[in-house]
C-alpha cells in the first residue's frame, strides 16, 4: 500500500448555517489523504497505473464550490465521490477547515476530520 496527499487545497466556498457566510463566502483549507496501491506504478512509470492527484484536486475544488451548511456534509460529498470515481482508493482521511471562522473570538480556524475504508 501507498499512500497519496493533497495538504493544503485552498478555496474560497460558501458554507456556514449563517445567512451571512452564504453572501460573503470565507476562505477554507483541505487536506486529502488516501491509500492505494503503489507498486504497479512504481514499477511502470505510468499515471494510468496510480491515482491522479489531478482528478483528487478536480474533485475538491468542485465539491468546495457547492454550499453546504455544514463542514460534515460538504466532507462526505468529497469522500463519496472518490470512492465512486477512483475504485483503486481503499482509505480516505479527509480535514477540511475553515479560515478566520465568525465565532466570536480569535480563532484560526475550525477543523472538521473524517475517515472512511472502501466497504
Amino acid at each position: 500500500m501507498g499512500t497519496i496527499k493533497l495538504q493544503n487545497i485552498r478555496t474560497f466556498s460558501y458554507h456556514g448555517c449563517l445567512v451571512e457566510e452564504a453572501k460573503i463566502g470565507s476562505d477554507y483549507r483541505v487536506d486529502l489523504e488516501i491509500k492505494t496501491d503503489l507498486r504497479k506504478s512504481s514499477q511502470t512509470d505510468e499515471l494510468a497505473d496510480t491515482v491522479d492527484y489531478v482528478h483528487l484536486n478536480k474533485i475538491v475544488v468542485e465539491e468546495m464550490a457547492i454550499r453546504s451548511k455544514l463542514l460534515e456534509h460538504v466532507a462526505q460529498r468529497i469522500i463519496t465521490r472518490c470512492f465512486a470515481e477512483i475504485p483503486s482508493i481503499s482509505r480516505i482521511k479527509l480535514a477540511v477547515s475553515k479560515l478566520n471562522p465568525p465565532i466570536g473570538g480569535d480563532v484560526e480556524s475550525v477543523t472538521i476530520e473524517m475517515e472512511e475504508f472502501r466497504n
